[in-house]
């Protein structure tokens, strides 16, 4: 009796080639970056929020991040995205190239040095070590030294520490032992030059500028003083009374004109409603018989197959 052979035939084969040379497309995905549909082939999903790109679009969007955020965190493109995802890390280095993805890990190292009170690089040159700050209980500058050249100097001024020694800065430390409660109380006494978000706790510095301030990791508007949530305050009534009154950092006139443009906006709005809503009405059946009209044209090509289907039958 003959054995069956192991191999494939060369027709089998051949399709197997084909098939793999020519894959069936799979479901186009809408890419919110180019405004078009994209094979799935060619998209990526987002690990931490689940929203779906194009990979070109991605790589793109990432070089640029690296090269203007000053590494900040890469958020996700969407501007409308519920979860506010952040790309990771691993997302990164593979969206970008090898320098790129090094580039971006300095940058973003030597960022959370700069926006850490309680770090700070050592002032000579030629070391340039991280240094661990320990800020006093009054929130003073005080005499850090480095591990590596064991340099002391001063965490506020960076200046040489000696017997004496004051600092020309008077730059007030933020603890990062203090509680939440006691850190608002500070921070609305003192304008420090770097306080954290109170939502999701990065570290944010103020260089000037108003006191209204947006997180761009979380997307939370607060404000700089005494950190209270502005997120639904588009008229910035907050600045009116109590103890951030006048504080916004803007002229009298700049903050009516930015509540005029809101109004502004609001009464357009509701002026297109009301004008559209009458047309809207009026217009209503011409728009339903437009739908309905092609459903009685099916029924009646319907009728007229079984008019026609009906001599047919009685004569067989």
């Amino acid at each position: 009796m003959a054995s069956r052979s192991p191999t494939l035939s060369r027709e089998a084969r051949d399709s197997a080639a084909e098939a793999d040379a020519n894959p069936e497309p799979g479901p186009e995905v809408f890419c919110k970056l180019c405004l078009s549909e994209q094979p799935s082939a060619a998209t990526r999903e987002l690990l931490s929020c689940n929203c779906v790109f194009c990979t070109a679009c991605l790589q793109q969007y990432v070089q640029l991040a690296i090269m203007e955020g000053g590494g900040a965190p890469i958020t996700c493109p969407d501007m409308a995205c519920q979860k506010t995802g952040m790309l990771q890390d691993s997302e990164i280095t593979s969206l970008a190239r090898e320098d790129q993805a090094e580039l971006y890990q300095r940058l973003k190292f030597e960022r959370g040095v700069k926006l850490d009170p309680s770090k700070a690089w050592c002032p000579v040159l030629e070391c340039q070590a991280v240094c661990n700050l320990q800020p006093s209980t009054e929130g003073q500058p005080t005499a850090a030294s480095c591990p590596t050249c064991h340099t002391v100097f001063c965490s506020g001024c960076r200046g040489s520490w000696q017997d004496g020694h004051t600092c020309p800065e008077r730059q007030p430390m933020m603890s990062p032992s203090l509680s939440h409660e006691s850190r608002v109380h500070s921070d609305s006494d003192s304008d420090v030059p770097i306080k954290q978000c109170p939502m999701c706790g990065i570290y944010i510095e103020r260089n000037q500028g108003c006191a209204q301030m947006l997180c761009k990791s979380c997307k939370h508007t607060f404000c700089w003083y005494c950190l209270q949530n502005l997120d639904g305050d588009i008229f910035l009534r907050h600045y009116d009374k109590g103890p951030c009154r006048n504080k916004l950092g803007h002229s009298r006139a700049s903050v009516m004109w930015n509540r005029t443009q809101v109004v502004g906006i609001l009464v357009g709005v509701s002026i297109i409603v009301l004008v559209t809503s009458p047309l809207l009405l009026l217009a209503s059946p011409c728009i339903l018989c437009c739908v309905c009209k092609p459903c009685s044209g099916k029924k009646k090509k319907k009728k007229r197959k079984k008019d026609l289907n009906q001599p047919d039958s009685s004569t067989s």
